[in-house]
């Protein structure tokens, strides 16, 4: 018998010894590849958080804890470990379970998505409200690298680190080096190490300690802190998120499952803002969305072995495959013709004007916001 066939709840997984989730990770992967080969769907992003999924679940208390998945396309994983895998071959199918994470669809789907960068001021919004209510449930909110060029992503970080300080945990998933390198080995041990609860209840014991000495306690402190904080940035990235207030640990290898399942250990029991940055690989072990996630983003039937569309004889164009072919003719004859997209040149069928008009094609990243204004802006000369 399988492992997964005995998960039907996060509660399974918790008996599990953690000998047992690298199998489970494989199985829950090849239970995605599969599906998502017959009914299309976000394949790469999910395969390249299944640990990050078995790992939140294994160590946090849905639905008790909140958990908000930025765009939730990449949910695949936390379906299948809360309740839904029995209806998994349904997924994006007419009365199926849907693409994205939906609160009508199951209690562990903590917040309603599709749109990008919105999961930190979700997640802000539920960590406020349950501090009203005097409930001590954690929320943890997953972003990835290329949510966080949304605008709405720093507006929600610098509220979380203002004055009150909200017990939030965000999680940055970096697939694809757009913020930094992994600094190695170096930074996922000293990650671990600096987020032990012993040691952060050390270092805020020390700092009062320091603080109380009379005349030159509050001149120590400073320099304590000015020397930790230059330390962290010669061997960190993270010095932006200390900014907004947000301890942060990382960046630390997101396939390995013993250490994301101890620095969450760590860090769940801290009540402040907290950013755990993570790297993983998109399209995970399944090597043509390894070797070309872009295109096994967002993708329709497949074949396992090949990766090669099952519809790939068909001579039916798509809406898309229209529009990018059509506004490439009408931009040769009109030159005042521009170009946005919001990431997703591919996805909106401009990546053809992109390659005939690269002065005239503007990609202002996941800040759909600033697009449009942006657009405005340009429409006035």
């Amino acid at each position: 018998m399988s492992i997964l066939n005995k998960i039907n709840f996060p509660s399974d997984l918790k008996r599990l010894p953690r000998s047992d989730l690298p199998t489970l990770a494989a199985e829950i992967r090849r239970t995605i590849i599969d599906v998502v080969s017959k009914n299309g769907g976000h394949l790469a992003s999910s395969l390249g958080v299944v640990e990050l999924a078995i790992a939140i679940h294994y160590v946090f208390d849905a639905p008790n804890d909140k958990i908000i998945w930025d765009v939730g396309h990449q949910s695949y994983a936390h379906k299948l470990l809360t309740g839904r895998k029995a209806q998994f071959n349904t997924l994006r199918k007419y009365n199926g379970i849907c693409g994205f994470t939906r609160m009508c669809e199951s209690p562990y789907d903590a917040f309603s998505t599709g749109h990008s960068g919105t999961s930190i001021s979700a997640g802000l919004g539920i960590a406020s409200a349950k501090r009203l209510k005097k409930e001590k449930s954690k929320v943890i909110a997953v972003i990835g690298d290329g949510s966080l060029t949304s605008g709405l992503a720093y507006e929600g970080l610098n509220q979380a680190g203002d004055k009150i300080k909200e017990d939030l945990i965000v999680i940055l998933n970096e697939n694809d080096m757009s913020i930094s390198h992994n600094v190695g080995a170096l930074s996922s041990f000293l990650s671990r190490t600096f987020s032990a609860r012993y040691l952060q209840e050390f270092r805020k014991e020390f700092g009062y300690f320091l603080k109380s000495l009379p005349k030159i306690g509050d001149d120590v402190y400073q320099f304590a802190k000015r020397s930790e904080e230059s330390f962290k940035t010669f061997i960190t990235p993270g010095m932006m998120f200390e900014a907004f207030n947000f301890e942060y640990f990382g960046p630390i290898n997101g396939h390995k499952l013993n250490h994301l399942i101890n620095i969450l250990n760590n860090i769940k029991y801290l009540d402040e803002p907290v950013l755990l940055h993570i790297t993983t690989e998109k399209g995970r072990g399944y090597p043509p969305a390894e070797k070309n996630p872009v295109y096994f983003h967002g993708i329709g039937s497949f074949e396992i072995k090949t990766g090669n569309s099952v519809n790939k004889n068909s001579h039916v164009p798509t809406y898309t495959e229209v529009f990018g072919e059509t506004i490439v003719k009408l931009a040769k004859d009109d030159k005042r013709i521009i170009a946005i997209t919001a990431a997703m040149p591919e996805g909106t069928g401009l990546a053809k004007f992109a390659e005939a008009f690269p002065d005239r094609f503007f990609d202002v990243g996941i800040s759909e916001q600033h697009g449009v204004t942006f657009a405005a802006g340009m429409a006035t000369e």
